[in-house]
């Protein structure tokens, strides 16, 4: 679970009891998180290599997510996570939902996004400063939805996919999978793009 978020709703906030899916769900989600806020060390890239997928386009994404990290180590994607999102002055890609929308950071998508947490009773953990529409963060929100860790309900859950995600997470996760610079990390927006598929296909069955 994330470290970034923390919520302050009260006891009687809304929430749902996670089922298998839902549990698969956040477990995607907060992996897809993980590996998108800090390059995995070398304990993470050997659980990753023992992924498992069935044959299906999410499971053969997860397979060649298991192959990629097999075959790297964790210094080559420490230096390719610098060079993908952070480099000298700034990374092949900028992962905030604010600079995909507008094409500058901390503008009225982070606003928006703020305005809804605080409607969650969700707010930034201290300690962590950078913007919270990182992807990595929104997909750890997902993530607390999903389990049922951040209370909120079905409809809750849907709008914020809808509102902070879907309008621009495919594209960035798109892009990754192109980067010049990514090795690795191809086999995460692979992964990111299609489950960014499946869950836009529930959402809209839901409405």
């Amino acid at each position: 679970m994330t470290e970034r978020i923390t919520s302050s709703s009260g006891p009687d906030a809304p929430n749902r009891t996670a089922d298998d899916t839902d549990r698969a769900r956040a477990q995607l989600y907060a992996l897809l998180g993980a590996l998108l806020l800090r390059a995995p060390d070398a304990a993470m890239l050997a659980r990753l290599s023992g992924l498992q997928g069935a044959p299906t386009p999410l499971g053969l994404a997860q397979i060649a997510l298991a192959e990629a990290a097999a075959g790297t180590g964790a210094a080559a994607v420490q230096r390719e996570y610098f060079d993908l999102f952070i480099g000298v002055g700034r990374g092949e890609l900028v992962p905030y939902a604010s600079y995909y929308l507008t094409g500058f950071l901390n503008e009225r998508p982070l606003a928006r996004l703020r305005g809804d947490l605080d409607r969650l009773g969700l707010a930034r953990a201290a300690g962590h400063r950078d913007p919270e529409d990182h992807v990595g963060t929104l997909f750890e929100i997902m993530s607390g939805f999903a389990s049922g860790a951040f209370p909120a309900t079905a409809a809750e859950e849907r709008a914020f996919f809808l509102n902070h995600l879907a309008l621009w997470a495919p594209r960035f996760l798109a892009d990754l999978e192109t980067a010049g610079k990514a090795r690795f990390y191809r086999a995460v927006g692979r992964l990111g793009a299609l489950y960014m598929e499946i869950e836009a296909e529930a959402f809209a069955m839901d409405s």
